[in-house]
């Protein structure tokens, strides 16, 4: 199964630890990572103090079914300190599972489409970057979706 996924940190050298979870993901066996886009950075969410966040998004393939991919992308987080204080607060690492083939998942513990992707230019910029065609199940291609947001909200690293 194709799998996107968006990165994020913030905190104790956000590029290492994007690095680093990409580098999990990549050594687990029931995943093959196939691209993953260009860093970029962009402020914290409603103006929540802290520094910076930089963002990028990959491409996988995964024999994982979706909830099996929550449960690893949290043990990296968790892996990698993160802690769950605020919401949209700062962090060390953040994965989120933005696409899932193209399945419509929504449970207590998982929604794909991600349901904040559609307005946030760190997940759609990086996304396009890497599938330029894509069209996201419910919402539609991925070009229309850049035209509703502010892509000067990221700039590429």
């Amino acid at each position: 199964m194709l799998a996107y996924i968006g990165l994020g940190s913030n905190l104790k050298d956000p590029k290492e630890q994007i690095k680093r979870a990409l580098s999990a993901l990549n050594d687990n066996n029931e995943i093959e990572l196939m691209t993953s886009s260009s860093l970029y950075e962009s402020k914290p969410l409603l103006d929540i103090p802290g520094p910076n966040y930089i963002n990028a998004v990959c491409k996988i393939e995964t024999k994982l079914s979706a909830l099996d991919l929550l449960d690893l992308c949290q043990e990296i987080e968790e892996s990698q300190q993160r802690v769950r204080e605020v919401k949209w607060g700062s962090r060390t690492i953040d994965l989120d599972i933005l696409l899932y083939g193209g399945q419509i998942i929504l449970n207590k513990r998982l929604s794909i489409p991600h349901p904040e992707a559609i307005n946030r230019a760190f997940v759609l910029v990086p996304l396009f970057e890497i599938e330029p065609e894509i069209k996201v199940p419910l919402l539609g291609p991925i070009k229309l979706l850049l035209d509703r947001i502010n892509k000067l909200d990221v700039k590429k690293l």
